[in-house]
This record gives structure tokens, sequence and C-alpha cells, in this order.
């Protein structure tokens, strides 16, 4: 109660100061303006630049300044009906054939239970009950999972049904036997983090390839049935089409899992936002610290990161895609180094931390999205092969 109360004040104190600042500024040059602040000069090209004001920071954007490695065409090659999820109708069926048996999760948009098919032999199946939402949410998720159906290691939709008195829409998924990642994920083998992690990534190469960002990687969205080495990607319902040069919504993501590019507000994101939430669960995975950066909300969350990737790199970031802090920040963000990642190893999990497996971190965990390794490159990388070497043994 006392942590949260003393950052209450400090918000309050920083908005004091960020008024006077504005106040200040109205007589005073520029150089009042802190380095977090500071910008790079516009050189005469810049003067078609244009700026959006939004959320923690002012971005100002180029055309073509910020595009996706790959696949960024992936929608541009396809017909509208593929993506267009605004026109979208949806056939659903009645609920009857299906009962509930439990309930095993719940979220912000849905409460999810374990039911049966009794018109298929009592077949397990997961049926996830929507709460009131926008119509085009719902479209965008339905449509999504049907593009995606079939894909490597991304839950199955098998079925959409609405009751008839309520209205209340559902939709039916595979079960999978899963196992809960705070139960499961301590009693991994080094062998058994790199191959579910590849098996992750077999599930976001296909989805970016298909031109469909996930936005919520992260350990309760991955469902593994550890005696069959199985692994599904689920929860789609925050997943977006990708389309180049589109500005998107930042609220996505958990904290835990946000990439540096949504807590400054850089609308112009990617599939690499996919790659930071990996790398954060890998950073747990191997270090045995989940949540890796612990963030008390997403201001702290930024200096979480930056206590540990230092804040050169930060402002670095920042004057390459024009960016401006909020002022809050003058009052939470301190100079920090950048940390090696082998000062995180320890007795308990030196075992995990191969310098591979640190190699591959560092490629996940960047603030620049566009030096981040894409899910083909990652891969490739070395820390996979052993696992592609038991996969041709077996």
């Amino acid at each position: 109660m006392l942590a949260v109360v003393g950052r209450s004040f400090v918000r309050r104190l920083c908005t004091l100061q960020s008024i006077s600042k504005t106040i200040l500024s109205k007589f005073s040059s520029s150089s009042l303006k802190s380095r977090l602040h500071t910008t790079q000069t516009k050189s005469p090209i810049n003067t078609h630049i244009r700026s959006i004001h939004h959320g923690n920071t002012r971005t100002s954007i180029m055309p073509g300044y910020s595009q996706a490695r790959v696949y960024a065409d992936a929608n541009v090659n396809r017909p509208e009906e593929y993506w267009n999820y605004e026109d979208v109708s949806i056939d659903w069926g009645t609920p009857e054939k299906y009962e509930i048996v439990r309930k095993i999760g719940r979220g912000k948009y849905s409460e999810v239970f374990q039911g049966v098919n009794v018109a298929d032999n009592d077949s397990l199946c997961v049926i996830k009950i929507l709460k009131p939402v926008k119509k085009k949410k719902i479209t965008r998720e339905v449509l999504i999972l049907r593009n995606l159906m079939g894909g490597k290691n991304i839950i199955n939709l098998l079925d959409t049904v609405k009751d008839p008195q309520s209205g209340t829409p559902s939709l039916v998924f595979e079960y999978i036997n899963n196992v809960d990642f705070k139960v499961l994920y301590p009693t991994f083998t080094d062998f058994d983090n790199r191959y579910y992690i590849f098996e992750l990534l077999k599930a976001l190469d296909y989805c970016h390839s298909m031109g469909i960002m996930h936005r919520d990687v992260k350990p309760h969205n991955i469902m593994i049935d550890h005696e069959k080495k199985m692994l599904r990607l689920i929860d789609w319902g925050l997943a977006e089409f990708y389309h180049p040069h589109k500005e998107y919504n930042v609220r996505v993501a958990s904290r835990y899992y946000k990439g540096p590019e949504l807590l400054v507000d850089l609308q112009e994101y990617d599939y690499s936002l996919d790659m930071w939430s990996l790398g954060c669960m890998f950073a747990g995975m191997i270090f045995k610290k989940d949540p890796f950066f612990h963030g008390h909300d997403n201001y702290d969350q930024l200096v979480k990161i930056a206590r540990v990737l230092g804040t050169e790199d930060l402002y670095a970031y920042l004057d390459k895609y024009n960016l401006e802090l909020d002022s809050y920040f003058d009052c939470i963000l301190q100079k920090h180094s950048k940390k090696d990642w082998w000062r995180f190893t320890n007795a308990e999990n030196q075992h995990f931390t191969s310098p591979e497996a640190l190699d591959f971190l560092n490629g996940l965990l960047r603030y620049d999205h566009m030096e981040r390794f894409t899910a083909k490159e990652a891969m490739n990388h070395p820390l996979f092969d052993v696992v592609k070497a038991a996969a041709k043994k077996s």
C-alpha cells in the first residue's frame, strides 16, 4: 500500500514539474529541455514530417520510416476479403451439442471452459464464451483463426456458436491437455526449453507469413501437452493483420511482455513485437525469473527494461524514430549502463544460460524492433541445433 501511495505521490510531483516546465518554456529557450526531450536536428527534408501527439510521446512520422523486414506485403498480395474483417459475416451455430465440464480460465474479454461434444462421442473441446465487445473485434478474431486453420502449432477453431436466447457468442476449440506454466516450466530441462521455443517459433513464423501479428505472446497463451510434446499458440483476440505504415493501437500485449515500441507509443510496429514478447518469455525460462521485466505500470515497465538494456541505446532508439518521452520520465528514468546477460546467471540457472542461449536472447531483446531476429532467423540460430538433430534421429 505504501509503495502504491509513494508512486502516486511521485507521479503528482512529476506532473507539477511538467506544468512548471511548460510555463517556463514560454519565457525560456529550448535549453531548459532535458536530454530525454532532445531529438536529432531536422534536415530540410524533414519539413514534410507530420507530427502526431498521443499517450506518452510525440511521434514525428516520415512516410516509410518503419516497415517489417519480412512478410511486409503478405496482405497486399492477398484479396481484400482475406484481411477486411469490417464486412465479415459469421454463420453462428447453436450450442446444443456442447456441454460444459469445468471452468479452466478467464480473461478480460472471455471466460474459458473445458467441454464435450455430445454429438461426437463426448470428445473434449474448449469453449470460449465471449464477453460483450465490439462486433468487429469478434469478426477479426474469427477471420484470423479461419485464415490460420491448420497452421503449424496454431490452435484449431472447431465451431462458432451463439446462444439463441441471450445472443452470447462462443468459440469452440480443440482441447489441449495443458499444465499451468508456473507448474510446468520449473520441471523443464535445457532441451525442453529449446524444444518448446522452437515449436513456438514455428507458430510465429507461420502467422507472420500469413500477414498476422499475434500481439499477446506470453506463457499464459502457450498451451503445452508435455506428454505428447505438443504446443499450441492460443488466444488470438488481440491479433491483427499487418499493413505497412498503418498505425496500430499500442494498448495491446500484457505489461510484462510489451515491447519498447508500445511503451513509447510508436504506432507503426510490426511482427517484431511478437519477437520481443518471445524474448521476455525465454529470459524468464532460462534465468528462472518470471516475469523477467516486472514493472508496476507501463512507465515503470520501460524503466525496468532500461535498467537492463541501458539508457544510451534507448536514447539512440528514440532519436532514430524521432520520439520524445513524456516528461514524467524525468523523475523516474535515471542513467543506466547496459548489463551483460551473464550478470543474471547464478547457481540455480547456470545450466540453462549457455553462450548460445544468451546470444539468442540478445537477438530478441533489442530496443530497435528492426534489429530483432525474425522468427525465421531465430529458427536458424545454433541454439536449436540439438533440437533439429534429435528430430532427425526420431
